[in-house]
């Protein structure tokens, strides 16, 4: 299925996308089995190319599904990856299996967000965030990069919030420049104004630090671990991420064991 597409837009949108990838027409010629000289016409609106090939640059370029449709969008042809809403009918089996991952990493607190950081679905033990948080901050999506910055949320009990919120917010800054999204750089520009001054000093070995949260019951040092869905074939389910912490001590473990077995903690999220 063919739509109409703007003149020359597919021929801009895959300059850009090459630029953004830093790859010359030859390495992207290499990358999609084809030649410089055809990628070549395609930049220059010479050729117009068939849905296959639109797939095979952009899988080529390391599009995500949503850039993805975009190019084909572009290129004239109707998008090929469905984006379903988290409720949809047919994701109840995935979204049984994540809550099994979830529910299976307690004590450790563990949360599915999206792309931009909104809260889908957490554990029970991910309440250890929200204590003290103002409603605001609290009011669903709850964006959870918000709640760990903001001055009234988690960074309150964050000891090393300096060096820990910047690991956050490069994280966030390596995924805008892979793909540039105002909304995630609007987020990003906001997160920053909430951080103080970083001293990195001379033992400075990059910002990837593990959290070290204060509680009522002491000190976590927590570190986190990332699992997105590589082989999903629907764009709201491929940008989500499974965002799991894990104890870096021995008493942050004991603490957690500790805090699930005080208390029923409630869950976030639908």
């Amino acid at each position: 299925m063919t739509t109409a597409a703007e003149p020359g837009l597919f021929a801009r949108e895959l300059r850009r996308w090459r630029g953004t990838r830093r790859l010359s027409q030859l390495d992207l010629a290499i990358r999609a089995d084809t030649t410089q000289r055809y990628v070549s016409y395609l930049e220059q609106g010479r050729s117009r190319p068939g849905r296959t090939v639109v797939l095979r640059l952009a899988e080529s370029l390391g599009l995500s599904l949503r850039e993805r449709n975009a190019l084909l969008l572009a290129a004239g042809y109707a998008p090929v990856y469905e984006e379903s809403d988290w409720d949809a009918p047919h994701l109840a089996p995935m979204r049984s299996a994540l809550r099994s991952v979830l529910d299976g990493h307690m004590p450790y607190p563990a949360l599915i967000v999206d792309s931009h950081g909104r809260v889908v679905e957490t554990n029970a033990a991910f309440a250890l965030f929200r204590e003290g948080a103002p409603p605001e901050l609290l009011r669903e999506p709850v964006n959870v990069r918000r709640l760990a910055l903001h001055p009234d949320g988690l960074a309150r009990r964050v000891i090393n919030l300096p060096e820990w919120g910047r690991h956050v917010t490069e994280a966030l800054r390596v995924r805008a420049r892979l793909s540039p999204d105002p909304e995630l750089e609007s987020l990003i520009t906001e997160l920053e104004s909430y951080l103080p001054p970083a001293d990195p000093g001379s033992d400075y070995v990059g910002f990837a630090v593990p959290l070290r949260l204060w509680t009522d019951d002491g000190e976590l040092r927590l570190i986190t671990t990332l699992m997105s869905i590589a082989t999903a074939t629907d764009v709201r389910l491929a940008e989500l991420h499974l965002e799991a912490f894990l104890p870096a001590d021995a008493a942050t473990a004991d603490l957690l064991r500790t805090r699930a077995e005080r208390s029923a903690l409630p869950r976030l999220g639908k």
